[in-house]
Formats: C-alpha cells, sequence, structure tokens
C-alpha cells in the first residue's frame, strides 16, 4: 500500500472555515485529518501542498518515520503552519492504518483505558445571569461540566473590569447548577499576570475544574510567576506546536491539565508523545477541540487510550456539517462513546465538501479602553 493522492478541503461551515486532509492510497483505503490554525487555513493548505512530494509513493504506516520527514525535511524547525499542515496528514496516516487493520484507531494506541470519554460544551451569556441560566440548560441536556468565556464589553475588553464580571460569572454559575457539576473558565490569553492572579485567587472559592489559559503563551516561563501565586487548577498548552513547547510546562509541574490541540500539536503521533511526558508527573489531558468532526474523532481516540485523561473539548453534540461527515462520534448523556468501525471511524463526502467552499473571515479582535489592541 502506497501513498497515491493528498488533496485539502478548505470547508465553510456556516460561521469559521475547516481545514480537511484526504490522504488516498493506491489500494482504494483513504484516511482524513483536520488542521487547527483557524483563520490561516489558507497558509496550511499550501503548506500541506509542499509535504505532497515527500510523501507520494510511500507507506503510510511508517507514521513515526513520515513525521520525522515532514517535520525536519525542511531544516528549520517546524512552527504552527508547519504544524498545522503535519497534524492533519497525520491523523489521516492513522485513519489509512486502523482501516486497513480492520480496528479502531484507539486499538492502535494501546486499547480501551475507559468505556467512554467526558466532554464539555461551550456556553455563553450576556450577563452572569444569563450565563447562568444557558449553564443550567446545558445541565439539563445531560452534561457534566461547563465552560464559558472571561467577558469583554463588545470589542472592548478593560482588564479590571472583566475580572470583576468574570468573577460574578464565576458565583452565579456555581450557585445555579450545585455543586455536583465541574466549571471551567476560560480567560482566552486576555490577562496579563497581575489581573491572571488576581482572578484566579478570587475564584478559588468557587471550586472551577481548572482556569484556562490565563496568560498569553509566548513566554512559558510566565507561568512561573503565575504558579508562586495561585492554587487554583490551571489548564494550558492549545497553542503549542510540539513537544518541545510542553516541556517547561510539564517539567516544572506548572499546570494540571495538558491542552493538547491534535490539530496543531502534529497530529496523533505527537500528542501521544506529550500525553506520555504528562503523565510522569501526573498531569491529565484535556485535548483542545474548538474545530470540526474529524478533530472530535482524533481526540476522542487519544482520550479512550490515555490512563491520564481529564475531559474532552466539545464545543456541541456532534453532528455539524452532517452532509460532509455523514457519520460522526456518537453522544449520549455527557460523554462520548467508543466507535466500533475501523480507523477515525467518520466517513467523509468528497463531492458534498465542495458545496462549502472556503470563505474568508477575519479574526475577531479586541482593544483595550486606550484602543491598544489586546489578545481575543
Amino acid at each position: 500500500m502506497k501513498i497515491s493522492d493528498i488533496k485539502v478541503f478548505p470547508i465553510w461551515a456556516g460561521s469559521r472555515n475547516f481545514l480537511v486532509v484526504k490522504v488516498e492510497t493506491d489500494n482504494g483505503l483513504y484516511g482524513i485529518g483536520e488542521s487547527g490554525l483557524t483563520w490561516r487555513e489558507l497558509a496550511v493548505l499550501e503548506t500541506v501542498n509542499t509535504l505532497k512530494p515527500l510523501l507520494i509513493g510511500q507507506d503510510p504506516t511508517r507514521r513515526e518515520h513520515l513525521w520525522q520527514v515532514m517535520f525536519r525535511s525542511g531544516f528549520f524547525p517546524g512552527e504552527r503552519t508547519l504544524s498545522a499542515a503535519i497534524s492533519a496528514i497525520d491523523i489521516a496516516l492513522w485513519d489509512i492504518h486502523g482501516k486497513a487493520l480492520g480496528v479502531p484507531v484507539y486499538e492502535l494506541l494501546g486499547g480501551l483505558c475507559r468505556d467512554k470519554v467526558v466532554c464539555y460544551p461551550h456556553c455563553g451569556g450576556a450577563t452572569p445571569a444569563a450565563l447562568a441560566e444557558a449553564a443550567s440548560g446545558l445541565v439539563a441536556e445531560g452534561w457534566k461540566f461547563v465552560r464559558w468565556g472571561l467577558p469583554s464589553e463588545g470589542d472592548l475588553l478593560e482588564p479590571s473590569r472583566a475580572v470583576r464580571e468574570g468573577i460574578e460569572q464565576c458565583r452565579a454559575v456555581r450557585e445555579a447548577v450545585g455543586d455536583e457539576v465541574e466549571l471551567i473558565c476560560d480567560v482566552h490569553t486576555r490577562l496579563d499576570p497581575a489581573d491572571a492572579i488576581t482572578f484566579s485567587r478570587a475564584v478559588e472559592e468557587f471550586r472551577l475544574y481548572f482556569v484556562e489559559d490565563p496568560l498569553r503563551s509566548e513566554n512559558i516561563g510566565s507561568y512561573h510567576n503565575l504558579r508562586r501565586h495561585v492554587a487554583v487548577p490551571l489548564g494550558v498548552g492549545e497553542h503549542y506546536a510540539s513537544k518541545w513547547e510542553f516541556r517547561e510546562l510539564i517539567e516544572n509541574d506548572l499546570i494540571n491539565y495538558a491542552r493538547i490541540d491534535l490539530c496543531l500539536v502534529g497530529g496523533l503521533t505527537e500528542a501521544r508523545k506529550v500525553s506520555g511526558w504528562a503523565e510522569t508527573h501526573y498531569i491529565n489531558i484535556a485535548p483542545h477541540n474548538p474545530l470540526g468532526p474529524v478533530s472530535a474523532s482524533a481526540c476522542l481516540h487519544l482520550d479512550l487510550a490515555t490512563p491520564n485523561f481529564g475531559v474532552q473539548e466539545m464545543p456541541g453534540k456532534p453532528g455539524i456539517l452532517s452532509d460532509v461527515f455523514p457519520v460522526q462520534c456518537e453522544w449520549k448523556d455527557g460523554y462520548l462513546l467508543p466507535p466500533d468501525r475501523p480507523g477515525l471511524g467518520v466517513t467523509f463526502d468528497e463531492d458534498a465538501a465542495l458545496k462549502h467552499p472556503y470563505q474568508a473571515v477575519v479574526a475577531p479582535m479586541l482593544h483595550r479602553q486606550d484602543g491598544a489592541f489586546t489578545n481575543w
């Protein structure tokens, strides 16, 4: 079996684009993967095309070898655009190998460590009261977790006001859903260390499962300072594009949950290495997944086969782009269930994908009251 072609599909999903890669083989099997570099999909598309000549004619089951070739063949170390392209291809190679052997991908990863995977949805509300009401609705549907983001005022984010409002959000949601539901607040890298410390200390009483991305991601060393001052659990890592970027966080026990993005970090091949490394420090994984059905399925297989798993991000119930992906993950009562289909267990309709052509969109942007740019 040899790789015969690699196709890239930028797919419009109504409010955003997904980038799906299809790797075809000379015996008719194909695999699908997904890239995670949102708003830079076309850059990843061109990067996949530069990798294609390295892969045509290769054995798709030599996943580790092909990962090394893709990551290292340009001499300069891979960063986000390259790693996002590698991620999509790598996930597709795992899909092919599972199909070739007639087994789900989690069997290739070591087999089931659990019977189902708990996940959390995205939740929102313009006020703490509205957020609490939305959270209660999600719990009534069967979700065991609730997650929301630190608030902004339209496109304005003034840190001191956001911190005060964020504290009230935590209070309102905890009072609304009770003690049995787990809570996650995503700061989304919007705060500097002083404000992140103030917020993290204040929300300890509400027993959050973790505070997500309290700081910008570029200077990993800033987490040494934050960790000295706060006790709340921290979930970090969705921006990181290799195991090397996770090294300092894991080796210094600076986080409690590794937010691995399979569609950015380098696919399943790299994600399982980060997961094993995290296990040696008793750090659980909480994979980042704001993406489509392929990402959700890849995360599910990793979660099922990883002993140090915490929770899986799942923006909503499966079903988006059902014409493009007729068969997707199964959700029940707050959990994703193990598929018994070979490979990832997701089907892909190429003709349907072409009916959802790419649409250019600009990433959301925030500013401070004085007009300065700040992170979204």
